[in-house]
């Protein structure tokens, strides 16, 4: 199965939210789509992100690209109605190294 990672900075978190709900949107919504083998939370520069593995079916390259790439959106477009967020990495796992998929 190829493996892919998503990393999302992180804002402000819009009133109402609070900090566990940026984590929890973002894994139950890549969940619900596609497995979800790891999550975690950085500091680069003072700024949060978050960051999740996962899986998609194995298909064409394209395909399979195509399939992340949307997913990733759908959850960077949950975690906007969270929190504030920057720029989506997406990025494949490729002979052991992770790639930038854009």
């Amino acid at each position: 199965m190829p493996s892919f990672r998503v990393r999302l900075p992180i804002g402000d978190l819009l009133p109402g939210h609070g900090p566990e709900e940026v984590m929890d949107t973002a894994e139950a919504v890549l969940g619900s789509i596609y497995r979800v083998e790891a999550k975690d939370l950085e500091v680069v520069a003072r700024v949060p992100r978050i960051v999740l593995r996962f899986t998609v079916p194995e298909s064409s390259w394209d395909a399979e690209r195509a399939a992340a790439a949307t997913a990733a959106g759908q959850m960077r477009d949950a975690v906007r109605r969270v929190a504030q967020t920057g720029r989506l990495e997406v990025l494949r796992r490729v002979r052991g190294r992770w790639v930038p998929e854009v």
